[in-house]
């Protein structure tokens, strides 16, 4: 049992929080579930020992309080010490991502990915509205919400978050090379294995990586053996970069080549064209006749165990991969509150020429009112 739980047999944080359980942990602390004595509202705890070799979660909490307000950003509830141990206080949310996909046999259907690149743009766009990048990117660091916010995306874990812009000056960081990999070796930017300063087109490319992940099931430089660390991150980079594009997404619809070609065209201080590229998946979106419903993959999953569970017979007995394909039906446009957080930036790429292959927005859009 961690030492946060092990000397004492309850634990009250900032006077109402009652910690009831471990839920969950990694290389930067645990997180716990608690409870609000005053509410009984149940909040999840992030934890972690003042003797850890490199704390980072007073800085998180810095980001966090900076990044309130947006869509899919958590709460926090408080922030503090206590018993030896940093102590973050904050919403309590679902499973991630990574949860998710193995809950659903490693295997995502199109239809899902798509719904999911839609809020997970729309995340790291407003975190660089922010003027911060993630720089770790990945499925694990997105959450779904529970109750009635189960069908909304969050993101989280910003310890490793940086200001790319002075938000006084609108200054943006400057170019260099020789730096150490930050982040997850399986998806992070070429240019980040290359060691060069990280920027806003990392975090977009590190994305367009997740949605591979999503498509495929694993990506071609997963399970790469290696004596050091650091041969293994060598291994991952050159399978990474002898990997074409094309060769990545073969069998898969032309728009996420395409998303991964406009990513990693960007320039260092580039902003990246986010309204175009939520357009080119929504427009995909309608062109395969989905509807933008929230039945995401786990969702047909949870109520087929339902059915089974409660003793009544499926009323679908097909695969569950046939079912969650048969769920297409007339499309509609995302939730108003999706589209609402779309943001362009002044510095915005939208009126520049469009990458080789690619539609402007004006065309996307002509494109979609035609469809719809």
């Amino acid at each position: 049992m961690s030492n946060f739980m092990s000397s004492r047999k309850e634990i009250l944080i900032n006077g109402k929080y009652k910690v009831l359980k471990k839920i969950g942990g990694g290389s930067f602390g645990d997180i716990y579930l608690a409870i609000n004595t005053a509410n009984g509202e149940e909040v999840a705890v992030k934890v972690e020992s003042i003797k850890a070799r490199h704390p980072q979660l007073l800085y998180e909490s810095r980001v966090y309080k900076m990044l309130q307000g947006g869509i899919g950003i958590p709460h926090i509830r408080w922030y503090g010490y206590e018993k030896d141990h940093n102590i973050l206080v904050m919403d309590l949310l679902g499973p991630s991502l990574e949860d998710l996909f193995n809950f659903c046999s490693r295997q995502f259907t199109i239809k899902t990915v798509l719904m999911l690149a839609d809020q997970m743009l729309g995340r790291v766009e407003f975190i660089h509205c922010k003027c911060f990048i993630h720089r770790d990117i990945k499925p694990d660091n997105f959450l779904m919400g529970i109750g009635r916010h189960c069908n909304k995306l969050y993101m989280i874990d910003f310890g490793l978050a940086k200001k790319f812009r002075d938000l006084r000056t609108r200054t943006h960081i400057s170019y260099r090379e020789d730096k150490n990999l930050t982040g997850t070796a399986r998806y992070a930017s070429i240019n980040a294995h290359l060691g060069i300063e990280q920027s806003r087109r990392d975090d977009m490319e590190s994305l367009g990586y997740v949605l591979m992940y999503f498509n495929r099931g694993s990506l071609p430089w997963q399970g790469l053996k290696a004596i050091t660390k650091k041969q293994k991150y060598e291994r991952i980079s050159e399978k990474k970069m002898s990997t074409p594009v094309e060769v990545l997404c073969k069998g898969f619809p032309a728009e996420f080549a395409m998303y991964l070609n406009y990513c990693r065209g960007l320039t260092f201080d580039e902003a990246p064209d986010y309204m175009y590229l939520r357009q080119l998946f929504r427009i995909l979106f309608r062109t395969m006749n989905y509807q933008y419903d929230y039945t995401f993959d786990w969702t047909i999953l949870r109520q087929r165990k339902q059915h089974m569970e409660a003793g009544a017979a499926p009323a679908d007995r097909r695969s569950p991969s046939v079912q969650r394909r048969a769920a297409q039906q007339p499309s509609q446009p995302p939730p108003n509150n999706e589209v609402k957080s779309v943001h362009v930036t002044n510095d915005s790429a939208a009126n520049k020429q469009p990458v080789k292959g690619h539609q402007s927005v004006s065309q996307l859009k002509k494109k979609l009112t035609a469809i719809s």
